[in-house]
Order: structure tokens, then sequence, then C-alpha cells
């Protein structure tokens, strides 16, 4: 299978803003993993309830802050409040907001 369609399977995508479950901070998804993808080290050392590895993972954007996380797919949930996110990193990867949800900046070739 192609990434595409496995990316497809994950329930949130670039640009839509989330709420963490477990810490309460908002966020922008800036990219997606469909498994996690970082070393087992991080993985012992961050991920205090063991998320499955399998499932999709995501970067994020931390809103008010200079923070960005990775976080699975199973402690977030859509952040329905229309306000934007504060983060200095946020021009870098996306527009404008549009509809409650970021758009991406348009490649730079």
């Amino acid at each position: 299978m192609g990434t595409v369609t496995d990316i497809s399977r994950a329930k949130f995508s670039v640009g839509e803003l989330i709420l963490h479950q477990l810490f309460n901070y908002r966020g922008v998804i800036i990219d997606v993993d469909r498994k996690f993808n970082a070393t087992d080290a991080w993985y012992e050392h961050m991920a205090k309830s063991r998320p499955p590895k399998n499932k999709p993972w995501y970067h994020v954007l931390v809103h008010d802050s200079n923070i960005t996380t990775y976080v699975a797919e199973q402690n977030l949930k859509a952040d329905m409040s229309p306000a934007p996110i504060h983060h200095p990193l946020l021009e870098e990867y996306f527009s404008k907001l549009e509809n409650g949800s970021y758009v991406r900046n348009e490649p730079i070739n």
C-alpha cells in the first residue's frame, strides 16, 4: 500500500485544530505519521500512557507556546473552537485559518 492510502486512515489531517485529551492543550497538526516514527527510547521516556505504535501519530504546534509535540491519535480530539492558534512557527506551515482549519502554504519552487 502507498503512503497516501495509509495516511487517509488517520482521523486527523494537516491543518486541523486538535485538543490533547490528557494534557488539555490546543494545537494544529503539521504532519501525520501512519505509525509511530520515533525511537524506542523516546517512547519509553515520553509516552507514559503507552499508546499503540501501529496507529497514526501527529506532529503538533502547541498553542501559546514555542513547543512542537508528537502525539498518538488516541490522545487527540477535534477542537471545535474557531479561535486561531498562536505559535512562532505557524506562518512557516500555513497561510490562513479558513473554515476551522489551517490552509497549507504554497510550495516555494
